[in-house]
């Protein structure tokens, strides 16, 4: 069974504020947490000190919104701890929601909402305690129109998800949802560990209704679908980290 995530402690911390506590970021800091962030790696360093001296740290607990759908976008989130979920929701019925990504530290988000001026077209909320690293709409407006490197990278970064989220409609289309939940998973095992095959080991915040949403499935079915792959030695779960023992095999089962 796949551990659901623990609740959350009584009663919030002072630097847990409803949306994320502003405080300012030691330089040296900012910069290494950056140069792991794909959007600015090839940036050069007086880029990085520009934006570090104008990047904020905001701290979220547990299962905190960070934004909501419809939301300003007034900055870019730099993630430098904990895992981020991006989700779509009915107007009408906010409980009903779509998990369309899940970020880690390097991972960014925000950006549309920032290029466009439009509101967020999706809603962030941190599934374990999470830091980011936030910078201002028009300071990220400034350093798009002087920095080409940071151009070629936002480029390159949209690329990427529109083709992956492309692949997440060609999923739902063509994969039944045994095919859907192995596929996801194969994912995100490569995500966390890219390049390796065998014993994967990937910490899993996630519980059952929000894997579910991931894969347009029900809390119920993805239940005995990850019994059953269990049960078939495709997966384990040791305390709060999930194990695949052999991608390829996995991958094999989206196949069928």
């Amino acid at each position: 069974m796949i551990p659901t995530r623990r609740s959350s402690d009584g009663m919030m911390s002072r630097r847990f504020r409803a949306r994320g506590s502003p405080l300012p970021v030691e330089p040296d800091f900012a910069v290494s947490a950056l140069r792991r962030c794909a959007l600015f790696r090839l940036v050069d360093d007086a880029c990085l000190a520009t934006v570090a001296d104008n990047l904020r740290v905001r701290r979220y607990r547990r299962d905190q919104t960070i934004f909501h759908q419809g939301d300003p976008g007034d900055s870019l989130f730099v993630i430098e701890s904990g895992v981020v979920k991006v989700v779509l929701s009915q107007r009408e019925d906010n409980e009903a929601e779509a998990i369309i990504a899940s970020l880690g530290p390097g991972d960014f988000f925000g950006e549309l909402a920032l290029l466009d001026g439009h509101p967020h077209s999706a809603s962030a909320v941190a599934l374990e305690p999470t830091r980011t690293l936030a910078l201002q709409r028009s300071t990220f407006l400034d350093l798009i129109d002087t920095q080409p490197a940071l151009r070629r990278a936002l480029l390159e970064a949209l690329a990427a998800e529109l083709r992956r989220l492309t692949g997440h409609v060609e999923d739902l289309h063509f994969l039944n949802l045994p095919g859907r939940l192995a596929e996801r998973l194969v994912r995100l095992a490569s995500e966390a560990a890219p390049g390796q095959r065998r014993d994967v080991r990937m910490d899993w915040p996630y519980t059952q209704s929000e894997l579910a949403s991931m894969i347009g499935g029900t809390r119920q079915s993805v239940n005995r679908l990850l019994a059953d792959m269990t049960d078939r030695d495709l997966l384990y779960v040791d305390r709060d980290t999930m194990v695949i023992p052999d991608i390829d095999r996995l991958r094999r089962e989206a196949e069928r």
